[in-house]
């Protein structure tokens, strides 16, 4: 496939987009400001533009948006959270008719990584002890981990409204790996660290002697009935680790739509995929096209795919 379909009006698409990468990239925007770069495929020879399928990432809530028909498809970070849209429960007062085209491969995990000079076995001591503990979180509160963490602490009678007047703080981040969080786990200054995209600051935490905090059982099946899968932290992975740990899965990143979508369109998405995919950023986790159909570690799932979706697949001949 080559990189750019034949025609001038690709040409000027690929310049738009990146320049829109350039805007919207730009370091000094906030991680709630105007960073998120949507696509809408149509027609634009009239005076009014006319989309056809709109396309974009954004926060777990924009599943409104899609189910309501102002985007065809997005995407959401991690799996968990279209489950909870799917289900009605978590973030969601009421199920979401959403379906998924196919999810990109990241196999990730939610960890809760302590100091170990604090001797905490427990998140609820936090709460007993009003321990005035330094908090590492994302900056961006409508970020996925802090959803997370919104449903989490109440399960142990706090909130994180309630660090500050314990006399705890935060120390805020862009990505996980932020340089922010890494100076604060070498020099000792940052307590508790809760976050995805473990990769980039995990191994760095278990070098500085932080260790991982498993959640009580009881805990563990709450947040599953919420929606977040319970799945094991291995030493595989991470030879620093004494043992494999229990956490809370964040891997997947699905392309969701609405149930009402033409299968037409759904297939259209998919067709696109597979044809383009040699173009893609796909990552390490990537195994081939059967895998962003199919349930596996990377790519979880407990939402339906689209019929559409579903038929573009099985006529490749993959077992989705």
């Amino acid at each position: 496939m080559e990189p750019l379909p034949r025609g001038a009006q690709f040409t000027r698409a690929k310049v738009l987009w990146e320049i829109a990468l350039g805007v919207a990239g730009d370091p000094s925007i906030p991680y709630d400001g105007n960073r998120d770069v949507a696509l809408f495929i149509g027609n634009g020879s009239q005076e009014t533009f006319k989309p056809s399928i709109r396309l974009s990432p954004g926060s777990p809530i924009l599943s409104h948006a899609v189910v309501g028909g102002e985007l065809e498809a997005a995407f959401v970070n991690p799996s968990a959270i279209l489950t909870q849209a799917y289900k009605g429960t978590g973030l969601y007062k009421e199920p979401l008719p959403v379906r998924v085209l196919f999810s990109y491969p990241s196999w990730d995990r939610f960890v809760i990584a302590v100091n170990p000079r604090l001797g905490l076995t427990s998140l609820s001591e936090i709460k007993e002890k009003q321990l005035p503990l330094r908090f590492s979180i994302r900056e961006d509160a409508t970020h996925s981990t802090r959803v997370l963490i919104d449903q989490l602490l109440p399960l142990f009678g706090f909130s994180l409204s309630d660090v500050e007047p314990w006399g705890g703080s935060f120390q805020l981040n862009g990505p996980p790996g932020d340089a922010r969080r890494l100076a604060g786990i070498e020099d000792g200054s940052i307590d508790i660290v809760f976050d995805e995209g473990i990769g980039g600051w995990l191994p760095f935490a278990l070098e500085h002697g932080m260790k991982p905090l498993e959640l009580e059982s009881g805990v563990m099946s709450q947040m599953e009935a919420i929606g977040w899968r319970k799945v094991p932290l291995p030493r595989e992975r991470f030879p620093q680790l004494d043992r494999d740990y229990e956490c809370i899965d964040y891997s997947g990143w699905p392309l969701y739509t609405r149930a009402s979508l033409p299968d037409e369109d759904a297939y259209k998405i998919c067709a696109a995929l597979g044809n383009r995919v040699d173009q893609m950023p796909l990552g390490k986790d990537f195994t081939g096209l059967e895998q962003l159909g199919k349930e596996t570690d990377a790519t979880p799932r407990d939402v339906p795919l689209h019929p559409g979706a579903e038929r573009w697949f099985r006529d490749q001949g993959y077992n989705v």
